[in-house]
């Protein structure tokens, strides 16, 4: 089976089991201060399983895409990728273990015929605090006896740091009031044959099924919300929740038999381009193949990234995009590949998924235009590196491992290439230094990171939520000083102050600074309430509401989320925007607001930085 095919049967299976089925959400979160990208298909539904009622019912499913910057670096192996899609079903206070367990086990060994004799799965074993998972274990009992097994060879309990999930992690980490409970994880064996274990830097350690060393592939989890922590322990949570996660290209690497997930059919038409440009053949050397993998997997992740909005730039998002195009022109180099090659890989990615997604035929020319000046940029950027290792050699005659460090991160100098040239020169380069001088900067960026995208999901904190909901408000005094043509073109908001990109000619005045902020602050003194309602999208439309109407939005079922600042007794609104959430209930209190600067951004672009004092 295709990719296709397996995502079609997953929604098939579900939505004949009253799931109702829901578009995947934008990589992009929208309006979340606290993560740079959706990251996991429960990422979108956080709201939803914490109590809010989903306006498309309490069984829900989808195929959810997702990225993961974290593992950029360990891209190159044959099961790691920064994009993928999550498959998802929901149970908001509906089904719980019993139906869940044998619904998953069903759709893997029966719809799409997957082998149950590879099939294993792990629940969780207890601690001092929380009972072992029983329910579960007796699920999976009765699952594996009636399909003759010995469940004791099938089912294997691990502790919470293996199968236990909150947003906290684990139970000693949560705070109070936080919920959270067991999970039950599905692991397909490739079998003993492949000598992966063997292999690996596991290979004088007993394997078993949640080992590293990738006999093991773990292909989808259960996970039961239905704990919360009190003062005094665990108690139950009132609405029990199911979130099933299913990595799609790993379940069709299990169908493949074969635990190279790049050897799916998702990467065929992307091997085919670099293969016939490269004159290499995906598999036959190690090294060569390691960099395939990265041209597969850095430039499928582009080309969603930028179709979600995340152009190549110098920060945020946009950077992340930007490091994935680079690396891979890298390693197309590697392969011999000299000319330009993004964009026809990135035309590869469009047509294998534009039965699924089709918004990247709407944005083909816009996404491959980004990919080739980026890639035209950096192939310059190589130039003034080499022009640069030239003057440092011929001023010191050598180049250490702080040069190559400083031509790296200055000029995007990659190292191999360094190590190249100062090997035509009869010369080492000290990678020890180089290694120490990139692991300073690495934690200086993730520091920084951290700092300013404190927290995942779970940094919702009351002055976070109270800057979020003074955007809104910013935004509208805008419109009333400025016009209607101010639009939001992007926002950033800390714990410590907003920041607000909208469209606008020209430098503000002094006097529509202090106009914009009056318009805030009688607002906030009125202390008018907030609320939300979902809508259908011209339904908003007609009422007036702001924001932009696009796909990224259609996560509940085409329809959308307004909220709205004011008199909801009288209609009278002084705010109506398109927004995910979250807000303060009423205005008052929020503080005082204050414009601390306002400049450009970009061409046709201002931007404010405000404070709630």
């Amino acid at each position: 089976m295709t990719i296709h095919e397996i995502r079609d049967a997953y929604l098939g299976f579900f939505q004949e089991r009253n799931h109702k089925v829901i578009p995947s959400a934008s990589l992009l979160p929208d309006n979340d201060p606290t993560t740079l990208f959706t990251g996991s298909g429960m990422q979108p539904m956080v709201p939803f399983l914490l109590g809010e009622a989903h306006p498309m019912g309490k069984r829900i499913t989808d195929s959810q895409k997702c990225f993961r910057a974290q593992d950029i670096e360990e891209v190159g192996d044959n099961r790691h990728t920064t994009f993928f899609e999550m498959l998802g079903n929901w149970s908001l206070g509906d089904y719980f273990k019993q139906d869940q367990l044998v619904w998953v086990y069903e759709f893997l060994t029966k719809t799409i015929g997957l082998d149950p004799t590879n099939l294993y799965v792990t629940v969780f074993a207890g601690n001092d605090q929380i009972p072992r998972d029983d329910e579960s274990i007796a699920v999976w009992t009765k699952i594996f006896s009636e399909a003759g097994f010995d469940p004791a060879e099938k089912i294997f309990e691990y502790d919470e740091s293996k199968n236990w999930w909150s947003r906290a992690g684990v139970p000693a980490n949560m705070p109070v009031g936080e919920p959270g409970g067991p999970d039950s994880e599905l692991f397909w064996d490739f079998g003993a044959d492949l000598g992966l274990h063997e292999q690996s830097e596991w290979a004088n350690e007993l394997c078993h099924v949640n080992c590293d060393c990738g006999r093991y592939l773990e292909i989808g989890n259960s996970v039961f919300m239905e704990y919360q922590k009190t003062g005094d322990g665990f108690g139950a949570l009132p609405q029990q929740n199911v979130d099933f996660g299913g990595g799609l290209e790993r379940i069709a690497a299990a169908l493949n038999g074969d635990p190279d997930v790049f050897k799916i059919d998702a990467f065929d038409g992307m091997r085919s381009v670099i293969e016939q440009r490269s004159g290499k053949m995906y598999g036959a050397d190690e090294t060569e193949t390691y960099a395939f993998r990265v041209l597969f997997d850095h430039l499928r992740a582009s080309v969603f990234l930028i179709a979600d909005g995340a152009e190549p730039s110098n920060k945020d998002q946009g950077y992340f995009s930007r490091r994935l195009i680079r690396r891979a022109v890298r390693f197309a180099s590697q392969l011999g590949i000299t000319e330009a090659i993004t964009s026809d890989v990135g035309r590869a990615v469009i047509e294998t998924y534009a039965g699924a997604y089709p918004m990247l035929v709407t944005d083909q020319d816009r996404i491959l235009s980004a990919l080739g000046a980026e890639e035209e940029k950096f192939r310059k950027t190589l130039v003034k590196g080499e022009r640069e290792f030239v003057k440092l050699f011929d001023a010191k005659g050598a180049i250490s491992g702080d040069d190559a460090f400083v031509l790296y991160s200055t000029y995007g100098f990659p190292l191999e290439l360094t190590e190249e040239m100062a090997a035509e020169k009869g010369q080492k380069i000290d990678r020890e230094t180089f290694k120490t001088e990139f692991e300073k900067h690495r934690d200086l960026s993730r520091a920084g990171a951290q700092q300013k995208f404190a927290g995942g999901l779970a940094d919702h904190s009351e002055a976070t939520v109270a800057l979020h909901t003074a955007t809104h408000m910013l935004h509208q005094a805008l419109r009333q000083v400025l016009g209607d043509h101010v639009v939001q073109k992007g926002s950033n908001i800390t714990p410590e102050r907003l920041r607000f990109d909208f469209s606008h000619p020209e430098k503000m005045t002094p006097e529509q600074i202090a106009e914009v902020e009056q318009l805030v602050n009688t607002a906030i003194e009125q202390d008018l309430p907030v609320h939300f309602e979902i809508l259908d999208i011209e339904e908003a439309k007609s009422r007036g509401a702001i924001g932009v109407f696009d796909d990224k939005y259609a996560q509940l079922g085409g329809k959308i989320k307004v909220y709205f600042i004011g008199d909801n007794m009288t209609g009278e609104y002084y705010s109506k925007e398109v927004c995910g959430g979250p807000h303060v209930e009423r205005t008052g209190t929020m503080g005082h607001f204050r414009i601390k600067k306002e400049q450009s951004s970009s061409s046709g672009i201002r931007r404010i930085k405000a404070v709630l004092e």
